[in-house]
């Protein structure tokens, strides 16, 4: 099988004699000073491309390889720290002036140090008696990652399916994926009543298994083999998912993720995804 190696720059001044470290060979430009290619005849081991990251880290370049014909027909995508900039519960954490506290236990849930269930049920619990106003403006200081709506926008293009999958909460994911076109979207539910969280979390909990199972259940919905599949997220909770599909993407990934996927996306941002499909 054919492989393709693709180089994006986060600066735009990719030179080929910077590529020329990891691979000398016939390059195409997808974009110049931007993105290029060049097809192998084996795929890169998870060691080599960490050792080809190290090289090109000081001139900001992501590397990646992929199945020569790889053709994506599904996407999913995590929220938080992926489609979203920040972890919402610990934004929604600083409403309540805990936001140290909360975001101390969310590191080391996406460290995959913590069980997940404990921990979120842990850090929403913190959040007793929040009133709904601070979800709001919370979700109103929510930023779309850079790159996110090109890449939304070439994914519906190119007539991918596309969905969003989340940890986090439906409140926010539902927002998020109306305002991206996502075609669909799920996460976990918070418990509110007369206006207040109560501290839990209604079940079922959306964790990594669950994601794994939505990759799985959209894939057999829409009679997509799993090798055509794109999953994207940053945290322990997308190994699962990211590890099963036809392409797992990490973003800004955290340690855990990094040692274990292929192709992460490091210096650049979500529109690099196109360059990949």
């Amino acid at each position: 099988m054919t492989y393709t190696l693709t180089f994006v720059a986060a600066n735009n001044d990719l030179k080929i004699e910077q590529l020329n470290e990891i691979y000398q060979g016939q390059y195409e430009w997808l974009v110049a000073d931007k993105a290029a290619q060049a097809n192998i005849n084996s795929a890169l081991s998870i060691d080599e491309i960490k050792r080809h990251r190290e090289t090109l880290a000081a001139h900001k370049i992501d590397i990646f390889c992929t199945p020569h014909d790889f053709k994506a027909k599904l996407f999913l995508a995590d929220m938080d720290a992926t489609i979203v900039t920040t972890e919402t519960l610990d934004e929604l954490a600083a409403e309540a002036g805990i936001k140290d506290q909360i975001a101390a236990i969310t590191q080391r849930a996406m460290k995959g140090e913590l069980d997940f269930h404990a921990a979120l049920k842990e850090r929403v619990g913190l959040l007793k008696n929040l009133p709904e106003d601070a979800i709001k403006r919370t979700l109103d200081d929510t930023q779309i990652s850079k790159g996110a709506k090109t890449l939304l926008r070439t994914l519906k293009h190119n007539n991918i399916h596309t969905v969003l999958v989340s940890g986090g909460f439906t409140y926010f994911t539902n927002a998020v994926a109306k305002q991206l076109s996502f075609d669909n979207n799920h996460g976990n539910q918070l418990d509110i009543q007369d206006g207040k969280l109560t501290g839990n979390v209604i079940e079922p909990i959306l964790d990594k298994d669950a994601k794994l199972a939505y990759l799985n259940h959209y894939a057999q919905e829409k009679n997509i083999n799993i090798s055509d599949t794109v999953a994207i997220g940053d945290g322990a909770n997308d190994l699962p998912m990211l590890e099963a599909a036809g392409l797992g993407v990490g973003y800004q990934p955290k340690p855990l993720v990094a040692d274990s996927i292929l192709n992460c996306i490091i210096h650049t941002d979500l529109e690099t995804v196109c360059f990949l499909l």
